[in-house]
C-alpha cells in the first residue's frame, strides 16, 4: 500500500487550498479516507482523545450487517433453486447471470450451500454494485458544489438499502431509489447529521408508493420468472396462521431466515448477531431496540387476545410479529440510526415503543398493507425531533422547580 499512499501524497497539493483542482477536493477526500485514517492528530490536554470516531461507527456497523448479507445471498438463492426444482420447465437462471453461474461452476441444488450462495450472489451483488456508484456519484457531486467533504455514512446507507430490496427488483429502479433517498431525503437538509429521514427507509418508501407492482406482490420475492409466491406476512393476512401451517412455515423457518421477503430482511438470528455486535460496541441503542420491542409484543399481546372475527392477522402470536417482514432488521439497523432517532435517554424509550406500536397497528388494523415496520420508524423519524425538544423542556422546568 505504500506506492498507493506516496501517489494519494503526491497529488495531493493539487487538491488542497491554492491547488489547481481545489474545487475537487472532496473527491480526493472520500478516495484517501476510504483507504487510509487521517493523519492529523490532536494534541494538548484540552482535547478529548478516543478511539472511536465516525469512521469507526460506520465500519462496526458494516461488520454488524455482515451475517444479513450472508443471508440475504444464502435465501435468495435457496428460494430460487427450490423454486426451480418445483418448476421443470425452468433449468437455469435467465440472461447473464445464468452465463456467470455456469462459467463459476454453480448448479441449482436447494441442498447445496455453495449453489445457493452463488445463485444469490449474482442478484445481489449488481443492486449492491448500482447503489454504492450512484450514492457516491451524488455524494461527490453535492460535497464539490457544497463544498464539504463526503463523509462515510453512505457506505452504510448503501448496504442497508439493497438487504430491503426484493432480488428482481430492475436496476434502474435502484438508481432511482438511491438518487431520491441521497438527494430528497438527506442533501437538500445539508448531509449527514442534519437530515431527518432515514435515507435508506426513504429510498424503499419511494420505490414503494412509485412503483408498487415491482417491489410487492407474490411475483418478486423469488428470482424464477413465472413462480410467484406470497410473503409469511401476506397469508398471514389474508388467511391467519392457518395459511403459515397450509404453507408448512414454522417459526424456526422464519427465526432462520429461510422464507420469501425481501433479501436481507428476513432472517431474525442474523439481526439478533448484528445487534449483539452493536450492542458490545456500544453503537447501537438498547434503549430503542428495548422499548420497541416491548411496545410492538405488548400491542400485539393485547390485539390476540381481543380476536377478530373479521380481520385474521388479530390472530398473529406476539412471538411471531418478531420473526416475519422486516420487523427485526428495522429494529436493529433502522430504528437505532443515532441521526434520525431520538438522542434523550428518556425520548428514546418514546421513540422505539411509538414505532413498535404503530408497527402493530399497520400491520393487524390495516388489512391491506401486511409490513408496517417501514412507515412506523419513518413516522418515529418524523416526530423524534418533537419528542426530544418536551424531553428537554421537562427536564428544564423540573431543575428549576428543584433549585426555586
Amino acid at each position: 500500500m505504500k506506492p498507493l499512499r506516496g501517489l494519494l501524497d503526491r497529488i495531493a497539493p493539487y487538491f488542497e487550498k491554492g491547488g489547481k483542482l481545489q474545487k475537487l477536493y472532496p473527491v480526493y477526500e472520500v478516495i484517501d479516507s476510504f483507504f487510509y485514517t487521517s493523519g492529523e492528530v490532536t494534541k494538548g490536554r484540552c482535547h478529548v482523545r478516543d478511539a472511536i470516531d465516525f469512521k469507526r461507527m460506520m465500519s462496526t456497523v458494516l461488520v454488524a450487517l455482515i451475517p444479513c448479507v450472508v443471508m440475504a445471498m444464502y435465501n435468495t438463492g435457496l428460494q430460487a433453486n427450490r423454486a426451480m426444482e418445483a418448476l421443470a420447465s425452468v433449468s437455469q437462471a435467465p440472461g447473464w447471470r445464468g452465463s456467470v453461474l455456469a462459467v463459476l461452476g454453480a448448479g441449482y441444488d436447494p441442498q447445496s450451500l455453495w449453489d445457493n450462495l452463488l445463485h444469490g450472489a449474482v442478484y445481489f451483488i449488481p443492486i449492491y454494485v448500482v447503489c454504492m456508484v450512484t450514492g457516491i456519484l451524488w455524494e461527490m457531486l453535492f460535497g464539490v458544489v457544497n463544498k464539504h467533504e463526503v463523509n462515510e455514512g453512505f457506505f452504510v446507507t448503501g448496504l442497508l438499502f439493497p438487504l430491503t430490496l426484493p432480488a428482481t427488483i430492475p436496476l434502474w429502479q435502484v438508481v432511482m431509489g438511491t438518487t431520491f433517498g441521497v438527494v430528497v431525503a438527506k442533501e437538500i437538509f445539508g448531509g449527514t447529521g442534519r437530515n431527518f429521514l432515514n435515507p435508506a427507509l426513504a429510498a424503499r418508501a419511494f420505490l414503494f408508493f412509485a412503483y408498487p407492482r415491482e417491489i410487492s406482490g407474490d411475483a418478486v420475492w423469488t428470482a424464477v420468472d413465472g413462480f410467484t409466491g406470497a410473503t409469511p406476512l401476506a397469508l398471514a393476512a389474508e388467511r391467519g396462521m392457518q395459511g403459515l401451517a397450509d404453507s408448512h412455515i414454522t417459526w424456526s423457518d422464519a427465526f432462520v431466515g429461510t422464507i420469501q421477503g425481501s433479501m436481507g430482511e428476513t432472517s431474525t438470528l442474523a439481526c439478533l448477531i448484528g445487534a449483539a455486535i452493536l450492542l458490545v460496541a456500544g453503537i447501537g441503542s438498547w434503549r430503542i431496540m428495548l422499548s420497541m420491542l416491548l411496545g410492538a409484543l405488548g400491542l400485539a399481546a393485547v390485539l390476540c387476545g381481543v380476536g377478530s372475527t373479521t380481520n385474521p392477522m388479530f390472530e398473529m402470536p406476539p412471538h411471531w410479529h418478531l420473526v416475519l417482514g422486516g420487523f427485526a432488521f428495522g429494529l436493529v439497523f433502522m430504528a437505532t440510526d443515532p441521526v434520525t432517532a431520538a438522542m434523550t435517554d428518556l425520548g428514546q424509550y418514546i421513540f422505539g415503543a411509538l414505532v413498535g406500536v404503530v408497527t402493530i397497528v399497520v400491520r393487524v388494523l390495516n388489512p391491506g398493507f401486511p409490513e408496517g415496520t417501514m412507515l412506523a420508524i419513518l413516522l418515529g423519524n418524523a416526530f423524534a425531533p418533537l419528542i426530544d425538544f418536551y424531553v428537554v423542556r421537562a427536564n428544564i422546568r423540573r431543575r428549576a422547580l428543584r433549585h426555586a
